[in-house]
C-alpha cells in the first residue's frame, strides 16, 4: 500500500467514527461521551471497515489483479449529513459507504470474483467472534473495555450481514451470482447472528 491509500483508509475511518458518533448523541466535542464514542466506533467499526477491505484486496493481488482503496468523497459528506440528521430526528438513515476497494484485472472468473467477494464478511464474521471471545474474558475485569467488545460483536455481524445482500453493487450480489448454497449459508447465518443481537 501507498501513502495515499493509508491516507484515504485513515480519513474513511475517522468519517465513520465521526458520523455512527454525532448519530448516538455525542455531540459535544469535549464530553467523556464524545471521546468514549470515537474510540468505540473507531477501534470496533474502523477496524472492521479497513479488515473488510484489505481482506478483497489481498484476495483480488492473489489472483495477480491490482487492487486499490480509493475513499468516495460524496458518500463521506453524505455520512456525516446523515449523521446530523439522525441526531436532530432520530429517524435510523445511517448509510455508510465511505469508500471501497477498485480492483483492476483483465479477466477474473465467476468463482474468482465470488471468493474476492466473500473475503470481506467472513472477516467481519471472524472479527465478530474475536471481540465476542474478548467480551466473555473482559466481563469480571472492566465493565467498559466489555461493552466495547460487545459493540465489535454486534456491529461486525451486521456489516457482514449488510455486506452479504444480494444487491449490487455489495458483496452479496457477486457471492450470489458465484455459488447460491455458500452465499445462503453466509447470508442466513450472519441474519439470524444479528437478529439475537438484536438488530432486527
Amino acid at each position: 500500500m501507498d501513502g495515499d491509500e493509508i491516507l484515504q483508509l485513515l480519513i474513511s475511518v475517522v468519517a465513520v467514527a465521526l458520523s455512527l458518533t454525532l448519530a448516538s448523541g455525542g455531540s459535544d466535542t469535549g464530553s467523556s461521551d464524545f471521546i468514549f464514542y470515537m474510540c468505540a466506533f473507531t477501534l470496533t467499526v474502523g477496524l472492521g471497515f479497513v479488515l473488510h477491505e484489505m481482506a478483497h484486496k489481498f484476495v483480488a493481488m492473489s489472483y495477480g489483479a491490482r487492487a486499490t482503496f480509493r475513499a468516495w468523497t460524496a458518500g463521506l459528506f453524505l455520512m456525516l449529513a446523515l449523521a446530523i440528521v439522525v441526531r436532530m430526528t432520530g429517524l435510523p438513515i445511517m448509510f455508510l459507504a465511505p469508500g471501497a476497494v477498485y480492483i483492476y484485472a483483465t479477466r477474473l472468473t465467476k468463482e474468482q470474483s465470488g471468493i474476492i467477494s466473500i473475503a470481506g464478511p467472513l472477516t467481519n464474521i471472524a472479527l465478530s467472534a474475536i471481540f465476542f471471545i474478548s467480551a466473555v474474558i473482559l466481563l469480571p475485569i472492566s465493565e467498559t473495555a466489555t461493552k466495547i467488545a460487545v459493540l465489535g460483536t454486534s456491529v461486525n455481524m451486521f456489516l457482514a450481514f449488510f455486506n452479504m445482500l444480494p444487491i449490487f453493487p455489495l458483496d452479496g450480489s457477486k457471492v450470489f451470482f458465484w455459488n447460491r448454497t455458500i452465499w445462503l449459508a453466509v447470508f442466513g447465518f450472519t441474519f439470524i447472528a444479528s437478529s439475537f443481537m438484536g438488530f432486527f
